[in-house]
């Protein structure tokens, strides 16, 4: 009996993700980073938690997933509490003034959108218009972000700008699985292999989007070399 139990504990854990897995070192390296580094940035300090909130989300997702029960309303609320994190998080990135002015906006105004999108629009199914609204309200952000960059007057070493590793896991991540979120609605009709084709792919950018963001804590900590 314990050998039965053995073999499907061992089963379940090869099903787990590996981003599941990315986005515990993820929560590990941020917590590391803020003890080891300490920082006045606000939005660094609440990264965090973020990730923990995530890793529990996510787990309980794919438990829910392994048994044959529903995720969709798990995965519909936490997408929106996702976006508006992000949300606040490019709205501290930014420099400019209007463009955080815009930022704050869309941040108090998304919640309304997506309210009144599932309650009077999209009642069944996932929420895909809002969905797609948030991919492209950080894409935009993002490509805003880098464009402050390259008209900033002073250069900055952005191997060591959490800022930087941040925005450009966001902008992979949310261009490349735009598609799949925006028609997400109509993959019931899909050939089996293009579903898998495509759950694949939004794997591997799982993986780099917490890869990404391991990295914007990690280039915070400075190794100090012993003579």
């Amino acid at each position: 009996m314990l050998l039965k139990k053995y073999h499907f504990l061992c089963f379940e854990l090869m099903d787990i993700p590996l981003y599941i897995y990315l986005i515990g070192l993820s929560f590990l390296a941020s917590l590391v980073s803020i003890f080891k580094q300490p920082t006045d940035i606000f939005y660094l300090k609440v990264f965090p938690l973020y990730l923990g909130i995530t890793f529990v989300i996510e787990s309980v997702g794919i438990y829910r997933w392994l048994n044959f029960l529903s995720t969709a309303t798990l995965y519909t609320f936490f997408g929106v509490f996702e976006f508006l994190f992000y949300f606040f998080v490019l709205s501290q990135v930014l420099q400019g003034k209007m463009a955080r002015r815009i930022v704050t906006i869309v941040l108090a105004s998304y919640p309304v959108l997506f309210f009144s999108n599932i309650l009077f629009f999209q009642t069944n199914g996932f929420h895909s218009i809002t969905y797609s609204i948030g991919c492209l309200i950080v894409v935009t952000m993002c490509i805003y972000y880098f464009f402050e960059l390259f008209q900033a007057p002073h250069s900055t070493l952005l191997v060591n700008e959490p800022a930087f590793w941040i925005c450009t896991g966001l902008l992979f991540f949310y261009c490349c699985t735009f598609p799949y979120f925006a028609l997400s609605n109509f993959q019931i009709n899909f050939p089996t292999v293009i579903v898998d084709n495509i759950s694949t792919l939004l794997n591997l950018m799982n993986c780099l989007l917490y890869s990404l963001f391991t990295i914007a804590f990690l280039c915070r900590i400075r190794i100090r070399k012993s003579m």
